[in-house]
């Protein structure tokens, strides 16, 4: 199923009858689309999480997990991968760019490779 088949049949019943729906496609629509996959990528998530990974922008990529915790309150983390000439950045929180490097950069090689895999196959097929 194409994208945009799979995308009119999401939002056609959901937005049925909301004023000013149409069946064009936003760029933050498609992002959730793609988001939505990307999330399942590890695994099971657990009661009570939200978790995102999807790529913001060319070469820019987000991890977002937030819960609540034991003591109730919500705790989130957001880490922003930018892939340079130079290697790949993270940004954690916004607490400054360092270089990834070892296992964890082939984890987010494989990732990556997984979710546009996935994207592709999923989304625009």
């Amino acid at each position: 199923m194409s994208l945009k088949k799979l995308l009119d049949e999401v939002f056609t019943s959901r937005y049925r009858g909301a004023r000013g729906y149409s069946n064009k496609f936003t760029y933050d629509d498609l992002v959730n689309a793609e988001s939505t996959l990307g999330r399942t990528l590890f695994g099971p998530i657990p009661e009570g999480h939200r978790r995102e990974f999807f790529e913001s922008r060319k070469n820019v990529w987000i991890w977002y997990e937030g819960f609540i915790d034991n003591n109730g309150k919500y705790k989130e983390m957001t880490i922003r991968y930018e892939v340079r000439p130079a290697g790949v950045f993270k940004n954690v929180m916004g607490q400054g760019y360092q270089k990834i490097e070892g296992d964890e950069l082939k984890n987010f090689r494989r990732a990556v490779h997984s979710y546009l895999d996935l994207v592709k196959t999923k989304l625009y097929c």
